[in-house]
């Protein structure tokens, strides 16, 4: 990727790509943004209502409920550094005019998806760092809780998919 410096008054001297270069930059750019921002997203929601609000579970739930409430607060922070790093980076796109509604759209969902679908399989499964709930039959909580990640995924990856075919 070939780099320059702005013009005298045109900026801070932060690079900025060539205008070949451009158009890539940009998408990749707009994809990171979506995938980051939904990603944060799913995880505040998550984390806000199913550890907050109905106390069902925290992030890591095999040791005390002291290591409990780290883990969620290192997960908020996380979640939040992820939203807050994608809203730049859209600010950044929409600044450059390459923002794409529906493809940035479609990264938002495969973020979310992504993040609970990696959050049924992985956490709750193969890890078992927490479960969806506890004191109840598992069965209907992880089939909803993966397939509605699986949706948000599939969700994005069609609209994604239909935005490449219109470009």
């Amino acid at each position: 990727m070939a780099v320059g410096f702005p013009a005298a008054g045109g900026g801070q001297g932060a690079p900025v790509t060539a205008p070949q270069d451009r158009p890539r930059h940009d998408h990749r750019r707009l994809l990171l943004s979506g995938l980051l921002l939904g990603l944060g997203a799913a995880g505040a929601v998550d984390e806000v209502v199913f550890h907050q609000l109905l106390h069902w579970h925290h992030f890591y739930d095999r040791s005390s409920g002291t290591a409990g409430l780290v883990s969620d607060g290192l997960l908020h922070a996380a979640t939040w550094s992820a939203t807050v790093a994608g809203l730049a980076l859209l600010a950044d796109v929409r600044r450059r005019a390459a923002f794409a509604p529906a493809r940035w759209w479609g990264a938002v969902l495969v973020g979310a998806g992504a993040f609970q679908t990696w959050d049924g399989v992985v956490h709750h499964k193969l890890l078992g760092l927490h479960q969806v709930r506890y004191g109840v039959d598992l069965t209907g909580y992880d089939l909803a809780w993966t397939g509605a990640g699986l949706l948000v995924l599939l969700a994005g990856v069609v609209l994604l998919r239909r935005d490449r075919t219109t470009a």
